[in-house]
């Protein structure tokens, strides 16, 4: 019977993933079994050698992103020092009567050879080891990483950003994008854990003074008291034990944190360290001329070493000589073409353009305007530059969004022509609860105002909207309360965001349709600079400028009277009075209106006859109180939800509209004339006088 042979899965791990276990388990067995003493001067010949490794591959890695596993070599080297220092202590307390080299050949060469068997002179070599890594390396190496890490934080959402700019723009590829951010990610990860490990080498500092001064403690309560030893001999035999031993553990230690110096104070280039530091050390001869001058000068003057300082002086000039040479020898490239004459002068391409309409966030809000991150607002944004258009009847320049470190980073502020128009705080993932003035009871948050209309609100959590919608409030999010307030400004400032540019897109838009009559109007009637004032005043006055073929027709048909933007803008409103009405009061419903009072109507006709180059020539007690009482009239109509609509006659009304603007710009000022015949209107109230 024939057998098959199932087909076998191999089950054996790589011996480079058991490395990691293997040291763990080996560390453990040192601080737990007692270790014979070729095992452990084995062991410190290793720890000796790892550190060098180490060392050196700090030394050739090329950017801190090529040794991305350094924070976790630190922590496992730290606990092969501390466990290697556990079992040295054991056979130091236990063996060390029997004389120096009861604990290993390693730990007598280093208390015997190093520091010529005085144990105060390995006193004081360990301390100025000690000193040297605690004080100097490790503290160092601490702040540099610390530091780093929160740079390195602080530019994540900028990199993030600039990537997503390149890729938006073409410049590079998905794979690229991608590439780039998890390299952006891992440089965040490792000097954050370079932060917490520099800990481990500190640490590790304090640790060695302590265990060599309970060693020396230690070892003479054992010695004096166990083994029946002199004083002076326990203190010499188990103080060089301690010492050898402290330096055996020290010196590993103190190249670690200078691995560890290195590797965080790395900037990230094409050569390791030992090809910046020739390139940028010894690659000018000018430097080693001038250095082996001054060695030459000191090693002339009497009593100093001449031997030493004209030694090292020639040593230097001759490397500065070699250098000169090997670079007078590379053949130089050819030179590239004079410049332009003018090319150092300063040119218009220097001067930076303002953005019309600008949003800049804090880095907390960049997932808002992230594609990647499911950001919704640039939708937003572009449905309000829609609106608008379908509204006010001209398309809205765009919107230059960019993140600013100088805001909060949960702060947002929009500009208009590079100032600031308005700023805010949100919180994403929260919800802000709006109180329009009829919310029933308290919701547990944080209290604010709305950004937009200044309205009391609080900012919920997500579970807390539901809630917040029945008792009143109304819950939007984080995106909706930027794009809301952005909304609002862009109405408000829509007579400025109206440029010349725009308005003759404008005109090109409706040549399309009505050619001739934009060909004989503009320029031939009408300058296009007077028709941009002309839709500005209407802008500014809350009329929109959709019906461009009524503007146009009736400009050309009152331009050849007058050329005065005022005077024209008052005869296209007349022919836009419908729509005007209209939008003050929908449908055939009356329309309630105030009215000036009939002194007050009087004295103003007779200031406007005089008026100043400033505006109307009125008494400033009249003018202050009259901006008074239109303020308090304007909140009062507001309060029972009416629109607030002031009737004066047609000489009044382009005058007062303006004075009144600032006082009470939710004010629509209209004349006589734009009331059609079939609106009924209703005097609700009298400005000046009483109803």
């Amino acid at each position: 019977m024939a057998e098959s042979a199932a087909p076998t899965v191999s089950n054996r791990m790589p011996l480079n993933a058991l490395a990691g276990p293997i040291l763990i388990v080996l560390v453990l067995g040192m601080m737990t079994l007692p270790l014979p003493t070729i095992l452990l001067d084995l062991l410190f010949t290793f720890n000796i050698a790892m550190s060098m490794i180490v060392l050196l591959a700090a030394l050739f890695a090329m950017k801190p992103l090529d040794f991305s596993a350094f924070p976790s070599v630190l922590l496992v080297t730290t606990l092969l020092r501390l466990s290697l220092n556990v079992a040295s202590t054991r056979v130091v307390l236990l063996e060390g009567h029997q004389g120096s080299g009861s604990a290993g050949h390693v730990i007598e060469a280093f208390g015997n050879f190093l520091v010529g068997g005085n144990y105060t002179v390995g006193i004081v070599v360990f301390v100025i080891l000690v000193i040297i890594n605690f004080v100097v390396i490790t503290k160092g190496a601490g702040r540099i990483a610390e530091v780093s890490a929160r740079f390195t934080l602080d530019a994540m959402p900028g990199k993030q950003m600039a990537i997503d700019a390149d890729l938006n723009a073409g410049i590079i590829g998905e794979d690229e994008a991608r590439k780039r951010r998890a390299t952006v990610s891992q440089e965040a990860d490792f000097y954050g854990s370079m932060d917490g490990a520099s800990k481990f080498v500190r640490g590790d500092a304090v640790a060695g003074i302590i265990i060599t001064i309970i060693n020396v403690v230690g070892g003479l309560a054992v010695g004096v008291m166990q083994h029946d030893l002199d004083f002076a001999t326990a203190a010499q035999t188990y103080t060089l034990l301690t010492i050898g031993d402290g330096l055996v553990a020290q010196i590993p230690s103190l190249i670690i944190s200078t691995a560890a110096g290195v590797m965080v104070s790395r900037v990230a280039t094409d050569e390791d360290l030992s090809q910046q530091l020739v390139s940028q050390l010894f690659m000018r001869p000018q430097v080693l001329y001038i250095t082996a001058s001054v060695l030459a000068l000191l090693g002339v003057i009497p009593g100093m070493p001449h031997v030493a300082f004209l030694g090292m002086a020639s040593a230097l000039a001759g490397i500065g000589y070699m250098v000169d040479r090997r670079a007078r020898e590379v053949v130089a490239p050819p030179p590239p073409p004079p410049p332009p004459a003018d090319s150092a002068e300063v040119g218009w391409q220097d001067v930076a353009p303002v953005d019309i309409l600008g949003l800049e966030v804090g880095y907390r809000l960049i997932p808002l305007v992230d594609k990647a991150q499911d950001g919704d607002l640039l939708r937003r944004i572009r449905g309000i530059r829609k609106k608008v258009a379908q509204e006010m009847g001209f398309l809205v320049p765009a919107v230059h969004i960019r993140d600013s470190l100088e805001l909060k980073p949960n702060g947002y502020r929009i500009t208009l022509k590079g100032v600031e128009a308005g700023a805010g705080e949100v919180i994403v993932g929260q919800y802000l609860a709006i109180n329009p003035g009829r919310a029933v009871g308290t919701l547990q948050g944080t209290p604010t105002k709305d950004p937009a209309f200044g309205l009391p609100a609080v900012w919920i959590d997500a579970s807390l909207r539901d809630q917040a919608i029945s008792m009143g409030y109304t819950a939007v999010d984080a995106g909706t309360v930027v794009a809301t307030h952005l909304s609002s400004i862009v109405q408000a400032h829509a007579a400025e965001l109206l440029g010349r540019e725009e308005v003759q897109n404008l005109l090109d838009h409706i040549a399309k349709e009505s050619p001739k009559l934009v060909e004989d109007l503009v320029p031939k009637v009408v300058p296009l600079g007077v028709l941009h004032k002309v839709l500005q005043s209407l802008l500014d006055e809350g009329v929109h400028i959709r019906d461009m073929r009524t503007i146009l027709e009736t400009l050309a048909e009152h331009a050849g009277r007058s050329q005065d933007p005022d005077e024209l803008t008052s005869t296209v409103r007349v022919a836009l009075s419908r729509a005007i009405i209209h939008a003050l009061a929908s449908g055939n419903a009356e329309l309630n209106v105030m009215a000036l009072d009939a002194q007050l109507e009087q004295v103003l006709m007779q200031a406007s006859t005089a008026k100043t180059p400033d505006g109307v020539g009125l008494e400033p007690n009249l003018a202050e109180n009259l901006l008074k009482q239109a303020a308090r009239l304007v909140q009062e109509q507001e309060s029972v939800g009416r629109a607030p609509v002031l009737m004066v006659p047609a000489p009044l009304r382009s005058l007062l509209s303006r004075f009144l603007r600032r006082a009470a710009p939710q004010l629509r000022v209209i004349s006589h004339a734009e009331i059609p015949d079939n609106r009924a209107i209703k005097v609700v109230a009298v400005l000046g006088g009483r109803a």
